[in-house]
């Protein structure tokens, strides 16, 4: 079973991207051959600074392999190091209607939050598609939000079947649902997108004003309240804290007393702690970045080993040789 994700090096990585996507691709190198890529040519549809680019991607690196993912277990590598993604985007795309591409929500969301649209953004769903489609990617865990690209993949690969003869693999998201969606600092989905992030690795002072300065009601710490599990502190708490403190705060909440001060402290230092260790190993990698180096490397050689022979098929089943 092959296994395939990729994250964006668009900025800081944060909760969401850690619970959607990181920490469930980590705990599925065990159970198969996963690919991991940094999603370098996605990130060039928001971000137009090569310098920041360069930046990021050493950032996602370093991140990802400070929280645990394994190199000796996977396969881990800069999306622009395996060219064929491309030609076969180029491939899809002859096949992709655009009716399909006008209900994705990474356009049809960015676009009517009056954020600036372009075609990558529109034909997004088509370079994923061949992200998935190359490495013959059996399973693809990914967050609620991109589970429609996933599909898309699905219905793209079909029709390509269909037209064309057996090509490609038809892949299966996996999504964690209980933290498939993790909540932004407003209430909102956690993205680089709306400015409402907690970064997995920022610096201390800044997320702890981050954390208290997360908007409550007006209701007095006396006042009981009987929707506390639908606090925004409460919920991010869940994500980062041992089930017995949480049902403690939420419990207290609920009767009364607590005041949302106290709760968003606690919040912030199981927040921290949490991630205690991989700021370690983060810090360790950093000044070992010849290693870092390294592993991106052998990963695109591996990777491209699999997506060369992937791309020769499709072309020859199109009529390309």
């Amino acid at each position: 079973m092959r296994i395939l994700s990729g994250i964006q090096p668009s900025g800081a990585l944060h909760l969401g991207n850690y619970f959607g996507m990181m920490r469930p691709a980590i705990e599925l190198q065990a159970r198969g051959e996963a690919f991991y890529f940094i999603a370098d040519y996605h990130s060039m549809t928001s971000l137009f600074d090569a310098d920041a680019r360069r930046r990021n991607t050493l950032d996602v690196a370093l991140d990802f392999l400070a929280c645990g993912l394994d190199p000796q277990k996977s396969v881990f590598f800069r999306q622009s190091d395996v060219p064929e993604v491309t030609e076969l985007a180029w491939i899809l795309s002859t096949l992709t209607p655009m009716s399909l591409l006008e209900k994705c929500h990474s356009f049809k969301d960015k676009s009517a939050k009056g954020l600036p649209v372009n075609h990558g953004l529109f034909a997004y769903p088509v370079l994923m598609a061949a992200d998935i489609l190359i490495y013959d990617s059996h399973i693809v865990p990914v967050g609620q939000d991109q589970k429609q690209h996933v599909e898309v993949t699905r219905d793209i690969a079909i029709k390509f079947n269909e037209q064309y003869g057996p090509t490609f693999v038809i892949p299966e998201p996996q999504i964690r649902g209980e933290t498939a969606k993790v909540p932004g600092l407003d209430g909102e989905k956690m993205s680089k997108s709306y400015g409402n992030t907690l970064e997995i690795f920022g610096e201390e002072k800044l997320l702890r004003k981050k954390v208290m300065g997360i908007r409550m009601d007006s209701r007095t710490p006396e006042e009981p309240k009987p929707d506390a599990d639908q606090n925004l502190a409460i919920q991010l708490l869940k994500l980062v804290a041992p089930a017995d403190v949480c049902l403690d705060f939420e419990t207290r909440l609920r009767a009364g007393g607590l005041g949302y001060g106290d709760l968003k402290k606690g919040l912030f230092e199981h927040y921290w702690e949490h991630f205690s260790d991989a700021r370690k190993k983060r810090a360790e990698l950093a000044g070992n970045l010849d290693y870092v180096h390294g592993v991106l490397a052998a990963g695109a050689a591996k990777a491209r080993a699999v997506a060369q022979p992937v791309l020769k098929r499709a072309r020859k089943n199109c009529g390309l040789e």
